[in-house]
């Protein structure tokens, strides 16, 4: 399956693009103010992609800390804080490192899945929000080729062509 997205700047130019895939027996879908929405269609959100990754990254990155913690405490011996005695120390460094686990899964969970989780959703999602349309159409190869040539007349922002290569 072949996807093909084209930017457009106003409605009026987005319902006639679609009308004319219409008459050249092409299905598509246009996205933005009063059509489907990116959710609808189904564009990731990046913001939700990085808490889903935080979260994976926690479920493993804060009990990973605490062992690591109370592991280097045993190997080192270090007391830090005396009042605490050998065990206290154990399980406060098994704590901070715990605590370290979760800031990592925040940063490198959140962050880099914030950067990296979005691929073209992001633009897509930008170009929206500022009030422009998508014409998205889905099919064969030789479909897309026929859908880019007759959307090429109305001089879209951008177009984009992908080929999913999940089924791969």
């Amino acid at each position: 399956m072949n996807y093909l997205v084209a930017v457009l700047p106003d409605r009026i130019q987005a319902e006639a693009a679609y009308l004319e895939l219409e008459k050249g027996g092409i299905n598509s879908t246009i996205l933005g103010k009063g059509y489907k929405t990116a959710d609808e269609f189904g564009l990731i959100d990046p913001k939700e992609q990085a808490r889903k990754q935080a979260k994976f990254m926690a479920l493993w990155l804060i009990p990973f800390g605490f062992f690591a913690g109370v592991t280097f405490n045993l190997i080192t011996g270090l007391e830090t804080f005396p009042f605490a005695g050998k065990i206290g120390n154990q399980i406060i460094g098994g704590l901070l490192g715990a605590a370290s686990g979760a800031l990592g899964s925040f940063l490198v969970g959140g962050g880099v899945g914030m950067v990296v989780g979005s691929g073209d959703a992001l633009p897509y999602r930008n170009r929206l929000d500022a009030g422009k349309y998508l014409i998205v159409v889905q099919g064969s190869e030789s479909l897309t080729r026929e859908a880019t040539r007759i959307l090429r007349r109305f001089e879209p922002e951008n177009i984009q062509g992908y080929a999913d290569t999940s089924n791969v």
